[in-house]
């Protein structure tokens, strides 16, 4: 069985593969329901192509004009929509429970950067031994954090313990 290779985009004149089509000129106007013969016929006409827009249409709904120039300008939308969407990245900013104040404000300096940036920032508050016995010290550390960036920033995932660590998440507002 000989089959033809698959494609993505849409059919082209003899690809169309429905006995009829409802035909849309170049200038835009409604031909109406005719053969994809007929539509081929016309779109040879004025030198186009026939381009179906809608295959899940009843009939398929097929417009006349320059495939080459249509693949050009769906291919440009393309590129543009992927210039502009924004990759958000979570970065991570490490703390211990008993952190001076200096380093506390280098670190804080660091988190409002990256919130205005537009990325998320993971909180870790690291315990190391007898650290355990004062968790709550890692809480406060944390809750301070919450409070300093409440204007610019909301908490995604409240503070929680995993081990020897406690994480909070915060994201842009």
């Amino acid at each position: 069985m000989n089959q033809t290779p698959s494609r993505d985009g849409p059919r082209v004149n003899e690809l169309i593969s429905v006995p009829e089509v409802r035909v849309v000129d170049a200038d835009g106007e409604m031909v109406g329901v005719i053969s994809v013969q007929e539509g081929i016929d016309l779109a040879m006409e004025v030198g186009l192509d026939l381009v179906e827009v809608s295959p899940n249409a009843d009939p398929p709904v097929c417009k006349i004009l320059d495939y080459g120039k249509y693949k050009y300008e769906a291919q440009k939308k393309a590129n543009e929509a992927r210039k502009k969407q924004k990759v958000i990245a979570i970065k991570e900013i490490k703390m211990r429970p008993g952190i001076d104040e200096h380093d506390y404000q280098v670190k804080m300096k660091n988190v409002r950067r990256f919130i205005d940036d537009g990325d998320k920032v993971k909180m870790t508050i690291r315990f190391r031994g007898r650290e355990m016995a004062h968790q709550d010290l890692g809480m406060n550390v944390l809750h301070r954090v919450r409070d300093e960036m409440e204007e610019t920033a909301k908490v995604e995932q409240f503070p929680r313990s995993e081990g020897r660590m406690m994480t909070m998440v915060l994201a842009p507002r």
